[in-house]
């Protein structure tokens, strides 16, 4: 286990408009008080977000976090962002390599399973990533080297929806679904894979050994006190160049045994002006460019 090197708990600097929009809106969220923790503060959150947009990088069987230093050692993956992604890498060298995303700043790594349809792997067209506020506490920008995993690889029944599901866009007019969908052949539709990680840190662990036991997901908009430390909730989706139904599987077993990694290695300066300036101002910043 790596101990983080800095408090966890540090104080926000509000400066100019920015700053403003975060005082008033911690303000907002206080008067509303603890009984309407499920209200309208909530909903006020509802489309609190920044976005990155990657492309696909590249696929091998490497995990640098449940396998580090042993290629070849995992199931296939399909990683996005950080382009230098693989069994040796460290939050040293994912910052200094290049990235697929968009969003400026953002070099950290991001990998699924991959997809095979009737036994062929599927590489994704390209992923979009969510970081949203989740919680009425303001959040921290995720520490330098933080890694966590989200769903379950050993899965052989269906997940909670509130982990990880399988979706054919907004357009589709198809349900989310533990099943893989047989999405309409439509151009503005394909199958998706999504999964939303935890938000809550214990604010003491870069990592544990099974690399979930240091985050919690937050409840009502509050997290637990055994994981205090609320950071961005991050929800990764796949778009696949293909349209599901029958023969769709993952690499690590089946249809339900989605699940995703995330590594951090975001250039701190850029991931702290987001994190103030989009989720603790109460702003929908949308994609970057």
């Amino acid at each position: 286990m790596q101990e983080a090197h800095s408090p966890p708990m540090r104080q926000w600097a509000l400066v100019g408009v920015a700053g403003l929009a975060a005082a008033l809106g911690a303000v907002s969220l206080a008067l509303a008080g603890p009984h309407s923790a499920d209200g309208p503060a909530l909903r006020n959150l509802a489309e609190v977000n920044f976005v990155s947009g990657c492309r696909f990088s590249h696929r091998a069987p490497d995990d640098p976090i449940v396998a580090p230093g042993k290629p070849g050692a995992s199931h296939d993956h399909s990683f996005v962002g950080n382009r230098s992604t693989n069994a040796f890498s460290t939050a040293e060298t994912l910052l200094a390599a290049s990235s697929s995303c968009r969003r400026d700043g953002d070099t950290a790594a991001y990998w699924m399973p991959t997809l095979l349809a009737d036994g062929l792997p599927v590489a994704p067209l390209h992923a979009t990533i969510y970081y949203r506020r989740h919680t009425l506490a303001e959040v921290q920008p995720f520490p330098p080297g933080f890694r966590m995993i989200a769903g379950d690889a050993k899965a052989t029944s269906p997940q909670a929806k509130q982990v990880t599901f399988w979706s054919c866009g907004a357009l589709a007019g198809i349900p989310p679904s533990s099943e893989v969908p047989t999405c309409p052949q439509d151009r503005r539709t394909s199958l998706r894979l999504h999964v939303r990680f935890p938000n809550c840190w214990d604010g003491v662990h870069l990592d544990t050994a099974d690399h979930k036991s240091h985050m919690a997901y937050a409840r009502r908009g509050r997290c637990p006190s055994s994981h205090p430390v609320a950071l961005p909730a991050i929800a990764l989706i796949y778009h696949y160049p293909v349209f599901g139904g029958p023969g769709v599987t993952l690499t690590s077993g089946g249809a339900y045994s989605g699940h995703a990694d995330f590594f951090n290695a975001w250039r701190p300066d850029a991931l702290a002006s987001l994190v103030d300036g989009c989720l603790n101002a109460l702003r929908h910043c949308g994609q970057g460019v």
